[in-house]
């Protein structure tokens, strides 16, 4: 690898100086960007709602449910647990908790 050169004390001390500030502006921009994105998502699913994004699915997953109607994932998988157990879904693959439905028409 490459040695470093010496730098004056000096010029130094501006890039240590400068370089904090900047980290610190960067730290509160994602903490508020963060802020927002947990207030826009949505608790529950409405089943009206719910069906009309499962008709345009392929394969239904929770991950994919709760991307495509914009809700958590532990409100899309129970929303899909429930759908299953009044037989509007059906369980036809999936492995390690990544469960894979099918719409029953």
């Amino acid at each position: 690898m490459g040695a470093n050169k010496k730098r004056s004390s000096t010029s130094s001390e501006k890039t240590a100086s400068a370089g904090v500030g900047e980290k610190k502006e960067r730290k509160e921009d994602r903490a508020e960007d963060r802020g927002t994105q947990k207030q826009k998502l949505a608790v529950f699913v409405e089943e009206s709602q719910g069906r009309k994004t499962l008709q345009g699915m392929k394969a239904i997953t929770a991950q994919g449910f709760a991307k495509a109607s914009g809700v958590k994932i532990s409100a899309a998988n129970s929303f899909i647990k429930s759908l299953e157990l009044k037989g509007v879904l059906t369980n036809v693959g999936g492995y390690s908790g990544h469960r894979v439905y099918k719409l029953i028409k």
